[in-house]
């Protein structure tokens, strides 16, 4: 008789950021606020995914952007940030994740007083970003972004 044993599965990507945004003192002494733009910190990369941590002060935005090919998901680990896709607007609170697939365009922003931390998983990483503008007949293609550009 032959038994077959397989491999515990993976965490989804969501999985993965969530955990990692639980886990507190594996990185809030890293978090800085920066008062010009987002600040953000490659905890991990790998072949198989990259893990980025980002704070954001009130009214920091990411404007319309896609991941290109990569999957991704990112959890809200302090503070609100709410996303905006091309369908709806919601705001995720500490623990309250988002998952998405390639060519997924969204917008995140912190609206609230206060600042926030989010962690954001990528498979495959990150290799390009598009930005885009939205206007009243669409999105219009902005620059595409190579990794090399952050």
């Amino acid at each position: 008789m032959t038994v077959t044993t397989s491999a515990p599965a993976r965490p989804s990507l969501e999985g993965r950021a969530r955990a990692i945004a639980a886990d507190l003192d594996a990185w809030v002494g890293r978090v800085r606020l920066n008062t010009g733009e987002r600040w953000y910190e490659r905890l991990h990369q790998d072949d198989d995914h990259e893990v980025w941590l980002i704070s954001w002060l009130p009214g920091q935005t990411t404007g319309f952007h896609d991941h290109g090919g990569s999957r991704g998901a990112f959890a809200v680990a302090l503070g609100t940030l709410r996303e905006h896709d091309l369908t709806a607007e919601r705001d995720l609170a500490p623990g309250e994740a988002r998952e998405f697939g390639p060519g997924y365009v969204h917008e995140v922003h912190n609206g609230s007083a206060a600042p926030a931390v989010s962690v954001h998983v990528y498979s495959p990483p990150l290799s390009t970003m598009n930005r885009y503008e939205l206007t009243d007949h669409g999105l219009v293609k902005l620059v595409e972004e190579t990794a090399e550009q952050w």
